[in-house]
């Protein structure tokens, strides 16, 4: 019988590799100057609909989890970032975001999770 682990498996210490060296503020913001800080087409967990939702232009992004996704047909990147904007009191969570890249590291598309009384 054949044991296989994954604890010691090249592809781990590659995405640490990845990770560690991931400028996640330049990725998100980056993401953000291309849809001009705007999300359209959102709905909150009380299902009330947003045409469009400004984002403020000075925000921080914290990278707090990553994962590998695999399919059949694809392989995939998920970064969840926290988004924390300055307030007048210090600093606020504006809330979550995920994006999700192919195994080139090609958007394939984005989650959002938004704080709306901010």
């Amino acid at each position: 019988m054949i044991k296989h682990e994954l604890q010691n498996h090249q592809v781990w210490r590659d995405l640490t590799e990845i990770l560690e060296t991931l400028d996640a503020n330049n990725l998100v913001k980056k993401h953000l100057i291309l849809s001009d800080y705007k999300i359209c087409g959102y709905w909150d967990e009380q299902d009330k609909y947003y045409e469009t939702i400004t984002l403020p232009r000075i925000l921080e992004a914290e990278l707090v989890s990553s994962s590998i996704g695999v399919t059949y047909k694809e392989r995939f990147l998920q970064l969840k970032f926290i988004l924390i904007a300055s307030a007048v009191d210090g600093t606020q969570k504006l809330g979550d975001f995920v994006l999700i890249y192919n195994e080139n590291l090609e958007f394939i598309d984005e989650n959002w999770l938004l704080d709306i009384d901010y």
